[in-house]
Formats: structure tokens, C-alpha cells, sequence
């Protein structure tokens, strides 16, 4: 029997063993850090440090980046894998184990191939090495022992070692899987530098996330259009725009010449302070009363753009034009918060 099998939770948590947690849990922050601050010291300036060999491996290889690696290794390497593609590193995740079994076609002559184990002797990595270095992949090794088997058949080893884990123990993968996920985000980095990779290309592979939404959502995205636009001609009376207003229900419209092209807006804002001044504006023609030369955007600018000029000119309604200046459409602010723009 486990000599864990008996033990059960303690019902109470006294203040002393609150003490001891919180201490415990510095320690390992403390530990972890400082094997990431040993991996940083080791890093040298020169075109020998392995680090700088791997990064020109992968710029240089016609493939994809490969990792590999099994058990905690291949959970962080799934991570690393994954950093990669959203950094611009065509990458994919190989279990060593299927790999044996078939998954090994995965892997082209052309692909980097990383492999992950702390120890460096993993026997299904091991095994599957040899056959990829006979392909004519290049084989980085992440490995925390220089003298491992696997680091002495990778054409270019990353030593991740560490003096020891965060376990209590030494035994659980603590501070060398922190250690080994830092170093892929280190690699990671450095080529996404070296490729040159923007924010619309970190945008391009996250369409789904908010960085995406800001940079890959155009105006003509959200924009209402056709018979949703409120519009009336400059001679129509002041009451039949506010008809316009209330049937668009965008708590504005615009004014337009002959060719559609915006030549004014009235808001309810402007309506407002009219009724402040008392004044009896039933008889107003809407061009009498508009705000003339309106904010506009362009439809093919960013829906980004449009949050800014609102900001700027503290408004809430804009007009959207094409090329030739023509009404396209219009934008509620509250349509950018529903694309999740802002």
C-alpha cells in the first residue's frame, strides 16, 4: 500500500502552515528564477554561442521547426512548438512515442528537429535521432547535461540545466522545465527579430484574439450601410430629419449633396441644445441647423482609426466615405464595442 493512501487532507490550516506555504512558494520562485538568471549568464556574444547557431538552423532551414519531447518535456514543448507558429516559425508538436509508430513521417529533410529532455537520454528520442539525422534534418538539442547522449548527436546543443528543482524533493521537473520553457521563448524571440515579424503579422496567425480584432477589422467590417444610413438632403425640414434620427436609430444623420457625399451632420446632442435656447425650430431647414464638414473615415481604414478619431473628437457617431468621398456608411461607437474592437 502507498504510504500516501491513508493520509487525508487535514481539516484544519493553522496560521504556522499558511507561513510555510507562502515561504515555500518564494523559495520556488526564488529557485526558478535564479536557473533562469544562470541560463542568461551562460548565453555568449559570439557566432559559436549555440543559441546563435540554433537561431540561423531555423532561418536557414526550408521546413518547419519539429519539437519533440515527452512527459513534462513534451508539455512544454508543445508550448514552445505553438510560441513558434504565432511568431512566424512554421512548427509543429511530435510525440517521440508516435513517432515510433508512424507520426515519424511528419519530418522532411528540410525541418529543423527539436528535441527536449532534461536528462538527454529519453529512449524514444533516442531512437527516433539517428533516423532523422540520416533524413538530413538538423537536430537542436535542449537537453541540461552537455555529455547526454542526445546532446552528443544534435548537430547543436542548448544546455537548460539547472543546480537543482523547486521540489522539496529534487525530484519533480520544476525549475528545469521553467528553465527549458524560457529558453524556447528565448529562441522564440530572437527569430522573430531576425524575420523581421510585425504586429499585423503576430495579428495575421491570432485573428481571434483582440490584437487581431484591432488590426485586421476595417471600418466597411462594422459599418452600417445602405438603408440603414440616416441621410437627408440639406432643403429637407428640421422635423423630417429628426424622423430620419429616430427611424435609423443612430441618434444622428447625415446631410447630402445631390452626388451622396456628406456635406453635414446633425446629432441629438445638437438637437438638445437647440431646445436649451427656446428657440421654436419647427420652421429650420436641416441645413440650417447642421454641423457642417463632418469627421469622416474612409471604409478601407482601420476600425481601430475609427475609435481613435471619436476619442479625439469626443463623439460617438461617424460618417464612413469610399475613395471619391461618397457615403458609404455609418459607425456607432457602440458598433466597435460589439466587434470587440474597443
Amino acid at each position: 500500500m502507498s504510504v500516501t493512501d491513508d493520509k487525508t487532507p487535514s481539516a484544519s490550516f493553522s496560521a504556522e502552515d499558511a507561513r510555510r506555504a507562502v515561504e515555500l512558494a518564494r523559495q520556488t520562485l526564488q529557485i526558478e528564477a535564479d536557473a533562469i538568471l544562470a541560463l542568461k549568464s551562460r548565453l555568449r556574444d559570439d557566432s559559436a554561442e549555440p543559441l546563435a547557431q540554433a537561431v540561423h538552423a531555423v532561418l536557414q532551414c526550408r521546413g518547419r521547426a519539429v519539437v519533440s519531447g515527452i512527459g513534462k518535456s513534451g508539455h512544454v514543448g508543445r508550448k514552445i512548438a505553438a510560441t513558434l507558429a504565432s511568431t512566424g516559425t512554421p512548427s509543429l508538436f511530435m510525440h517521440p512515442a508516435e513517432a515510433l509508430h508512424g507520426d515519424l513521417g511528419m519530418v522532411t529533410a528540410g525541418d529543423v528537429f527539436i528535441a527536449i529532455s532534461n536528462s538527454g537520454e529519453t529512449a524514444e528520442l533516442l531512437a527516433i535521432a539517428p533516423l532523422i539525422k540520416r533524413m538530413g534534418a538538423v537536430i537542436i538539442a535542449m537537453t541540461g547535461n552537455d555529455a547526454s547522449s542526445l546532446a552528443r548527436m544534435a548537430a547543436i546543443h542548448l544546455n537548460v540545466g539547472v543546480e537543482k528543482e523547486a521540489c522539496t524533493l529534487n525530484l519533480a521537473p520544476t525549475a528545469s522545465t521553467t528553465a527549458t520553457l524560457a529558453m524556447g521563448d528565448a529562441l522564440a524571440v530572437s527569430l522573430l527579430d531576425a524575420r523581421g515579424f510585425l504586429e499585423e503579422d503576430f495579428a495575421r496567425s491570432h485573428p481571434g484574439g483582440a490584437l487581431g480584432r484591432r488590426l485586421l477589422t476595417h471600418v466597411r467590417d462594422v459599418m452600417r450601410s445602405g438603408e440603414a444610413i440616416p441621410a437627408v438632403r440639406p432643403d429637407v425640414s428640421l422635423s423630417a430629419a429628426l424622423m430620419e434620427i429616430t427611424r435609423k436609430g443612430m441618434a444622428m444623420t447625415a446631410v447630402v449633396d445631390e452626388q451622396f457625399r456628406p456635406i453635414g451632420v446633425f446629432t441629438d446632442g445638437d438637437l438638445r441644445r437647440l431646445l436649451e435656447r427656446g428657440q421654436d425650430f419647427t420652421s429650420f431647414s436641416i441645413a440650417e441647423v447642421m454641423h457642417a464638414q463632418p469627421q469622416s473615415i474612409n471604409q478601407d481604414q482601420l476600425a481601430v482609426d475609427a475609435v481613435q478619431l471619436m476619442e479625439q473628437f469626443r463623439i460617438n457617431q461617424l460618417l464612413v466615405t469610399d475613395a471619391e468621398g461618397v457615403l458609404t456608411g455609418a459607425l456607432h461607437i457602440h458598433d466597435l464595442t460589439r466587434a470587440k474592437v474597443i
